[in-house]
C-alpha cells in the first residue's frame, strides 16, 4: 500500500514542480521578482499553492537555465538587469542565429520555407491590433521556425534559452521599433535562394541594431521596473487604506 501511495503521489509532485516552473519562468523572464532581489521560498510556495520541494525543484531548473541565481547557503536570487550580460546575450544570439541561417540555407525544405511564408503572412494580418507581448512572440516564433528547419535540436534549445533571458529587454526594444516584416522576408528569400552570404548579412543587420542599443535599452528597462515598483507599491497602499477605512 505504501509503495502504491508513493507511486500515485509521484506524478502529482512532478506536476506541481512543472506548474511551478511554468509560472516562475514567466516571472523570471519578466523580472517580476525585482533585479537582484532575494527569492522568498515560503512566500512563493504559499502563492503557488505548492510545497517547498517542488518549488525548489522548479527554482533549481531555472537556475540551470540562468534565469535565476543560486548560491549555497544564500538561496535563490533574481538576476540583475546588467548591461554586460545583456550585451553578451545579444552577441551570443547573433552568433547562434548566424549558424542557424547558414544551415537553413543548406537544409530548409520547400515545406519549411512555405511555413516561413505562412507565418509572416499570418503576422502581417494580425500585427495592427497586436500587443507588444504578441509582437515579441511572433518574432521569437519566426526565428524558432528557421532554427527548426536546420534539424539541429541543440541550436533550437540554445536559441530558446537566449531568447528567454533576453525576453524583457526584447519587450523594451520592440516598443516604438520599426516593423521587421521586410527584414524577415529578405531573410526568407535568402534561405529560399540558398544564399548563405546574403542570409548572414541580413541577420547581422537585423540583430546588430539591438547590439547598438543595449545601453539605451537597459536604461529604459530600469526606468520601467522602477515605475512598475511604484505602481505596485501604490496598489498595495490603496488596498491597505481601504482596509483601514473599512475597519
Amino acid at each position: 500500500m505504501a509503495s502504491e501511495a508513493k507511486e500515485a503521489g509521484a506524478p502529482s509532485a512532478a506536476n506541481a514542480a512543472g506548474r511551478a516552473y511554468a509560472v516562475l519562468r514567466v516571472m523570471a523572464m519578466d523580472f517580476r521578482f525585482g533585479p537582484g532581489a532575494k527569492i522568498n521560498e515560503a512566500e512563493l510556495a504559499e502563492q503557488l499553492n505548492v510545497s517547498r520541494t517542488p518549488l525548489r525543484e522548479a527554482l533549481h531548473r531555472l537556475a540551470s537555465e540562468r534565469l535565476v541565481l543560486f548560491s549555497p547557503g544564500q538561496g535563490f536570487r533574481a538576476r540583475t538587469l546588467d548591461t554586460k550580460e545583456v550585451f553578451d546575450l545579444y552577441e551570443t544570439r547573433l552568433q547562434v542565429e548566424l549558424a542557424i541561417v547558414d544551415l537553413a540555407c543548406q537544409r530548409a525544405t520547400p515545406d519549411d520555407i512555405a511555413g516561413f511564408d505562412r507565418h509572416l503572412d499570418d503576422v502581417a494580418a494580425r500585427i495592427a491590433g497586436a500587443s507588444i507581448d504578441e509582437i515579441v512572440a511572433f518574432d521569437e516564433q519566426f526565428h524558432e521556425l528557421i532554427a527548426a528547419s536546420t534539424g539541429n535540436e541543440e541550436l533550437v534549445w540554445l536559441l530558446r534559452n537566449v531568447n528567454a533571458r533576453l525576453h524583457f529587454t526584447r519587450w523594451i526594444s520592440t516598443q516604438g521599433a520599426a516593423p521587421t516584416d521586410a527584414e524577415h522576408r529578405a531573410l526568407v528569400q535568402a534561405i529560399r535562394d540558398g544564399n548563405r552570404s546574403r542570409a548572414a548579412d541580413v541577420m547581422r543587420a537585423h540583430i546588430g541594431k539591438r547590439l547598438d542599443q543595449v545601453v539605451e535599452i537597459i536604461t529604459e528597462g530600469h526606468a520601467r521596473l522602477y515605475r512598475r515598483t511604484l505602481e505596485e507599491t501604490g496598489d498595495i497602499a490603496q488596498l491597505l487604506k481601504k482596509k483601514r477605512t473599512a475597519a
